[in-house]
């Protein structure tokens, strides 16, 4: 009988431990973001807190440098959450100085095994802290700027950079280290941005977080754009929606097909060439003037500003924002300038599409292509033939639709064809 008691009394101490090793699970997961090894008192430091089972306790955040300590965090959690997110700085009453320093942090659960350590996690990130911003040596010049046109700036900075480019409104464009060690940025003036409002900005963030920045010296020049009123035929409906039938099957005539298209996907492939801009040479791949289609004559304008009408009703107002040039038919499209194809395919109203990257987040543009001659990565240099022209996508009759890209900005064309422009605005940048 003494036996039988007793080895129930073991069973069922052995079942309350593995119990309680159950019921405490794991220790709580830490995850600090950033992972970084340099900071400063405007860095956001972000910490996730995960309890699997028994639901979290205190946490402690605590930094420690010459040998004092400053607990700057203590959460306390009374209603046992499983999971939080604590958002915290270093505080700026501690006094730190430029230097090392040890962050810490302690997170408990409420483990019922706590005394014997289970239930609690430490995490310990060494610091270097850094709180002088980057300082801004901008090269001389005046830059005379196109509205819808293109400039140029390189610059030195005191220290290295995560983070540096040219903002210009809600624009960012971002800035490309060159073997040298100077900053090279490309940046647009958008097409309808009043000359008065165009006030670009260098911005520079380097690893601690610290930030300067630098406007730049600029003479905006404004343009008259052209303005057409287009109608659109049932012809044309009746041709050219086939092509994007399947992206509408809800819509029931041409027509609604045709609005859809000319405002929302043409709004997403401009949201797609922001994307495709990202995919760049951190250095120039073009040099000289860039190609125009041969033997061409030049139809629709950059910025001409268009009326679309049916059966005399406006039904849409847009933005042509390239060069049509019309040559023969199923004529040959050299490359305007070297580099390597970023895009090739159907790309929504341009239909079929070519895209060259040229570095520095510069990029060309070649749609309503009968035939793409490259695929996607390929190496392409300046008179390469890369289709030949058509009328796939919205194109209403055989045609380039030629445009320049910065960045993700379409911006005026003529000015990459000029040769002067680009050795007065663009190569003395690119030659220091």
């Amino acid at each position: 009988m003494m036996r039988t008691l007793v080895a129930l009394c073991v069973l069922a101490l052995f079942g309350l431990i593995v119990f309680t090793f159950l019921r405490d699970g794991s220790a709580p997961v830490l995850k600090l973001t950033p992972q970084t090894d340099a900071a400063s008192y405007t860095t956001d430091f972000s910490l996730s807190l995960t309890s699997n089972r028994a639901g979290l306790k205190e946490c402690v955040i605590s930094a420690t440098q010459d040998n004092k300590r400053v607990d700057f965090v203590r959460k306390i959690f009374p209603d046992k959450q499983l999971s939080h997110t604590e958002n915290f700085r270093l505080p700026r009453e501690a006094g730190f100085k430029e230097g090392p320093l040890e962050l810490s942090i302690t997170v408990r659960d409420n483990a019922l095994l706590s005394f014997l350590g289970r239930g609690k996690s430490h995490l310990i990130q060494n610091l270097t802290l850094d709180f002088s911003p980057p300082r801004l040596n901008v090269n001389p010049g005046i830059h005379h700027v196109n509205q819808g046109g293109v400039a140029v700036v390189s610059y030195t900075v005191s220290k290295p950079l995560v983070h540096t480019g040219v903002n210009v409104g809600q624009r960012f464009f971002p800035a490309f280290q060159q073997p040298g060690g100077e900053w090279v940025c490309y940046f647009g003036m958008p097409h309808d941005m009043a000359p008065s409002d165009f006030k670009p900005k260098i911005t520079a963030r380097d690893k601690a977080g610290n930030e300067g920045s630098q406007t730049i010296s600029v003479l905006a020049i404004p343009k008259v754009f052209k303005s057409d009123n287009l109608n659109i035929p049932d012809e044309f409906l009746n041709d050219k929606m086939s092509q994007y039938t399947a992206m509408y099957p809800a819509e029931k005539t041409p027509l609604d097909i045709y609005k859809r298209v000319n405002t929302e996907l043409r709004k997403q492939n401009e949201a797609e060439l922001l994307k495709i801009g990202q995919d760049t040479s951190p250095t120039p791949l073009w040099s000289g003037p860039f190609l125009r289609l041969p033997n061409a004559a030049g139809r629709a304008g950059f910025g001409d500003q268009r009326d679309y009408y049916y059966k005399g009703e406006k039904i849409d107002h847009q933005t042509h924002m390239g060069v049509d040039l019309a040559s023969l038919a199923n004529a040959p499209v050299p490359a305007a300038n070297t580099g390597r194809i970023v895009f090739a395919g159907f790309f929504g109203i341009y239909g079929n599409c070519v895209i060259i990257d040229h570095g520095l987040g510069l990029q060309s543009l070649y749609s309503h292509l009968s035939e793409i001659a490259v695929a996607k990565n390929a190496q392409v240099k300046k008179g390469d033939v890369i289709g030949k022209t058509g009328v796939t996508g919205l194109a209403g009759g055989d045609h380039l639709h030629f445009a320049m890209i910065v960045s993700g900005l379409q911006v005026s064309p003529t000015e990459w064809w000029d040769e002067h422009w680009i050795k007065d605005n663009v190569q003395k940048h690119l030659s220091k």
